[in-house]
């Protein structure tokens, strides 16, 4: 299954995408109805407010002014100060309301895609950069935070004051109003044909922050090896080469966003001309008053103002739907390895059953060609071959981190994927080439995923280790449970690592052990200890081993020769030895 991200086939919310960002702001603030009531009422106060002023500056003007009673000039000014003074209160409570929802939402959004992740199989994060998928966790979804808490009640409060500001001027001179309101319509035919490049530009600039953002992760996890191999020029030159390549979309971007405000501008500037020129055209011929081409001017700010501050706040929106396609493409993956339903169970003695398998990664050659054989309880195997011949996949397979393209996996007489994945992860224990640590310390990274020690204390957790033959391998470590293993493990050996990984597995006593090279990184006498230990496990543990270094085999029970696509049962040790040597290596 294609699980790119940035592949062209996939899904897109197309043109309903808009549909789609509110109906994701809303089931994240199903618990926020009550607040944003509040914001609501709050921002509708506000912008009631701000249009009762024109008509009472108006109503001043003619009444008091022009008549020069100053009594009623201080009545209405004091009144004038109260109305803006509660709607600045009304203005402060709705930012801040939507401030806090908004900062919850982000919380909830963040939450929701970061479960989505969890749910998806190994294929998917094969296919996708690391740093793309951080840049769609932290920024993207801060990018619809930020039109949610920010623009979207400006975006309303706008809209209101506009509709209002729009009544009020047909209400005063329908000719005059509707003069006025004129060159918004060239703002509406405008916007209409700009938006789709807007959103398209953002989109590609939200990618390269991604794609920068994935160069950067690459190479600082790799920064050993390239002062090891003094390359930095190398590295160097890649990201200065996604550093061009995101500068110049978001200098694209930053055009496109801003592109709005300079063309509301000029339109609002003609509409208060026009208003100003019929205005005093309409005065000279005693249709109008003073007063009410005050109010009149003012209704045309409170209409166009709104409107250039929507300019930017559409620019936002046309973000933040950016943000939600990317966002989108996650959330509305699904996982391939699903669960199915439990049949019955087949007379299969043996653990674990390959029945003609076939396996291809996505876009790629065939692996596995169908494949058939058993593992049986109690039994110790070994995959040798070629590197790239399929061992690994093989084992990936067994583990159900894949599921194959044909054919059925049979773990204990029942079809894998019938088995959820903690059945599966506490019967088959695996043992990685590049075992992966947690930040914290030696205990932690031991218990993680093993529910049954999780609450005993170092005390008891020592006693199991000593039944399990695991002392000496603690012993490895300076201070025991308590040792400090920084991000990724990078205070600690590779060595040590896998002896961690070792002990991790070996406690939850799985029915199936894998050892992926487990041994690669491990001196000899290290080894033999490993080697005592997995002596010591049950007897109905099956064991499976990969490796290049053939003395890790020489007591398996059966070795399986892996290479294009085909497993082949050797006699013996020496039979592995003569395949490898014959020249099977790997197409």
């Amino acid at each position: 299954m294609n699980y790119n991200l940035n592949s062209d086939n996939q899904n897109k919310p197309g043109k309903k995408n808009m549909l789609g960002l509110l109906r994701t702001l809303v089931s994240n603030m199903v618990e926020e109805k009550r607040t944003l009531l509040q914001a609501f009422v709050a921002m509708q106060i506000a912008a009631a407010l701000s249009l009762v002023g024109p008509i009472l500056i108006g109503y001043t003007v003619n009444h008091y002014i022009v008549t020069k009673q100053y009594r009623g000039v201080l009545i209405f000014s004091g009144i004038l100060l109260v109305i803006y003074i509660v709607s600045l209160g009304a203005g402060y409570i709705q930012t801040k309301l939507m401030g806090t929802v908004g900062q919850r939402m982000l919380f909830t959004l963040r939450n929701n895609l970061f479960k989505k992740l969890q749910d998806l199989p190994v294929d998917f994060f094969n296919q996708n950069k690391t740093g793309d998928l951080i840049s769609r966790i932290n920024n993207d979804t801060d990018n619809i935070n930020q039109f949610f808490s920010q623009s979207l009640m400006q975006f309303a409060r706008s809209i209101l004051i506009m509709v209002g500001a729009a009544i009020f001027l047909v209400a005063i001179n329908w000719k005059l109003g509707l003069a006025a309101l004129a060159p918004a319509i060239f703002i509406w035919i405008f916007t209409q044909l700009i938006s789709p490049w807007v959103k398209n530009t953002n989109a590609v600039s939200l990618k390269n922050v991604g794609l920068l953002s994935s160069e950067v992760q690459e190479s600082l996890n790799n920064f050993k090896v390239v002062v090891a191999f003094n390359r930095r020029d190398y590295f160097r030159q890649r990201f200065d080469k996604a550093n061009k390549e995101n500068y110049s979309a978001a200098v694209k971007a930053g055009i496109a966003n801003n592109l709005f405000m300079p063309v509301y501008t000029l339109f609002s500037n003609i509409g208060q001309l026009v208003v100003l020129t019929f205005g005093i055209y309409l005065i000279s011929v005693h249709q109008f008053t003073i007063g009410m081409l005050i109010s009149f001017l003012a209704y045309i700010g409170n209409f166009y103002n709104p409107l250039r501050q929507m300019a930017s706040l559409w620019a936002n929106f046309q973000l933040a739907l950016a943000a939600w396609d990317r966002i989108h493409k996650i959330l509305n993956m699904e996982s391939n390895l699903l669960l199915m339903e439990k049949g019955k169970e087949t007379e299969i003695e043996s653990l674990v059953s390959f029945h003609n398998i076939s396996f291809a990664y996505p876009n790629g050659t065939e692996v596995l060609h169908n494949i058939s054989f058993d593992l049986k309880k109690g039994k110790t195997y070994a995959f040798v071959g070629p590197t790239g011949g399929g061992k690994t996949t093989t084992a990936s397979l067994i583990s159900r981190l894949y599921d194959p393209t044909k054919g059925t996996i049979f773990l204990d007489g029942k079809d894998i994927r019938t088995y959820t994945d903690e059945e599966r992860a506490q019967k088959i224990g695996f043992i990685l080439q590049e075992p992966f640590l947690f930040s914290g310390t030696l205990r932690e990274n031991i218990l993680y995923g093993n529910k049954e020690y999780k609450d005993l204390n170092n005390e008891e957790l020592v006693k199991i280790f000593d039944d399990a033959g695991l002392e000496l391998l603690l012993q490895r470590f300076d201070t025991g449970l308590e040792t400090k293993v920084e991000s990724t493990g990078e205070s600690i050996s590779l060595g040590q690592k896998q002896l961690i990984a070792f002990m991790r597995a070996v406690l939850r006593k799985p029915d199936l052990l894998i050892l992926d090279e487990a041994t690669a990184n491990i001196d000899t006498v290290t080894e033999k200890l490993l080697e005592d230990i997995l002596n010591k496990l049950p007897e109905t543990t099956t064991k499976v081993i990969i490796a290049h270094r053939l003395n890790t085999i020489a007591n398996a029970d059966v070795i399986y020769f892996v290479n294009t696509g085909t497993i082949t049962r050797a006699g013996s040790l020496q039979d592995a030895i003569n395949m490898l040597m014959e020249g099977k290596m790997a197409s």
